[in-house]
């Protein structure tokens, strides 16, 4: 049996956005019974030149839209970045999740010699379809939602792997 580009892509995507959704509930618990203003939580850093939790939540997001949407060949929906309490970063996962659950299952299928190009401004950006899911969009999601979960950690949160896992 082969994996095909979309079960690759959108059941990895809505896992691994489904356990940072538990992840983030954990924390706004977390603050709400130890008294700890959110903030202190969501504006957490590992480093000073590293984005803070918000952040983080927003770019994995934004991978995870932006690469199922690439690689179907629709339209990616553009969020503002605005988020700056945990039930605004719920949202946002709830948006996204919803727009991976949306792309049909044929739709990333076949993907995996578009050409998909992202430009920035100072750099451009080529792949094909599935070097751009297996070597971009995924590690890159993954190192945002494991970032997150070290911040949360790091701050006193309780979790753990299986937290990270989604309850395998």
């Amino acid at each position: 049996m082969t994996l095909s580009m979309h079960q690759a892509c959108v059941p990895v995507l809505v896992k691994q956005l489904t356990s940072l959704s538990g992840i983030l509930a954990k924390g706004a618990a977390y603050a709400a019974e130890a008294g700890i203003d959110p903030s202190e939580l969501l504006d957490a850093k590992l480093a000073p030149d590293m984005f803070a939790l918000t952040r983080q939540v927003q770019i994995a997001t934004d991978m995870a839209k932006g690469g199922a949407g690439r690689l179907a060949g629709i339209e990616v929906p553009s969020y503002a970045d605005e988020e700056k309490t945990f039930a605004e970063l719920q949202d946002r996962l709830t948006r996204t999740i919803a727009y991976l659950k949306a792309i049909p299952d044929g739709a990333i299928d076949g993907s995996e010699e578009r050409e998909i190009v992202l430009k920035f401004p100072n750099r451009e950006m080529r792949f094909a379809g599935q070097e751009y899911l297996l070597d971009f969009v995924l590690p890159n999601v993954f190192f945002h939602t494991t970032t997150a979960y070290a911040l949360l950690r790091k701050k006193g949160v309780p979790i753990g792997k299986i937290d990270f896992l989604g309850g395998v």
